[in-house]
């Protein structure tokens, strides 16, 4: 746990730094865009549009628990767009400012930070469609919904941690991204986004459970639609803060590690 602390002191000692990085970081995604902005509007809309079509005209998908598929679907998606957009943009960070990492006195470990921060912009808006679309979808405000803060935070602890070993790998393991991709791809279609646990067979349940991000998954769903309070899972929560923290640890003692050999290899 020290370690842990110790990290979290580095981290805030550069929250001003931080805070410069991912205000450019977020500018430079846009930058040479003649929508520019307007792109983190269309692309998860166009994304829950798509997936909604298919399902629910193509494979004439109906109401899950009560919830219209629509609005069930958007929950779904908000997280895992988070998760996915941030692991990705984080693997590469070290590359992407290998002239910061080259400077003796730079932490490079707030690089992966930053493309959680930037990438949190994008999600903010995400939840603002969500929560449209739970409005239109006759689903009322519950004081629920605050526990949305609550996973927010469980889930990027989870990145963070995971992006400190993939964004070290990546400087001397070149596949690493691609690896990363292709995981996400296998991970989007074996989380419950488009589809409810419950049509698994019982004794399958622990597979579904070792999954982190059904954990972030299922408590933005209990959170915005169904009402659930987070301390009902009390084995889900124990496992995945568990789960959590031996990543962050992990990522933490890898990252540490490798960092004398990242401007060489740079």
């Amino acid at each position: 746990m020290k370690m842990i602390f110790s990290f979290i002191k580095e981290i805030y000692k550069n929250r001003f730094i931080i805070y410069q990085l991912t205000k450019r970081d977020y500018k430079n995604k846009y930058i040479g865009s003649f929508l520019g902005f307007i792109w983190t509007i269309i692309q998860p809309l166009v994304m829950i549009f798509v997936l909604w079509f298919v399902f629910t005209k193509a494979f004439h998908n109906g109401p899950i628990k009560d919830a219209p598929f629509g609005a069930w679907l958007t929950i779904g998606l908000i997280p895992w767009y988070f998760f996915s957009e941030t692991l990705t943009s984080s693997t590469n960070a070290l590359q992407e400012y290998s002239y910061l990492v080259k400077k003796i006195q730079f932490q490079t470990a707030i690089l992966p930070i930053i493309k959680l921060l930037s990438a949190f912009i994008t999600h903010v808006i995400f939840i603002i469609i969500g929560i449209i679309i739970l409005f239109i979808s006759d689903i009322n405000f519950s004081i629920y919904w605050i526990q949305a803060i609550y996973y927010t935070i469980a889930m990027s602890i989870l990145i963070i941690g995971l992006s400190w070993i993939t964004s070290s790998i990546q400087i001397f393991i070149k596949d690493t991204a691609q690896i990363i991709n292709v995981i996400l791809q296998f991970g989007f279609w074996l989380t419950p986004i488009l589809w409810d646990f419950n049509i698994l067979p019982e004794k399958y349940n622990y597979i579904y459970k070792m999954n982190p991000m059904s954990y972030i998954i299922e408590g933005y769903r209990n959170s915005f639609i169904y009402h659930v309070p987070f301390w009902e899972s009390k084995n889900e929560t124990i496992y995945f803060w568990v789960t959590a923290i031996i990543i962050l640890l992990i990522g933490i003692i890898i990252f540490r590690k490798l960092k004398p050999h990242f401007a060489d290899v740079l």
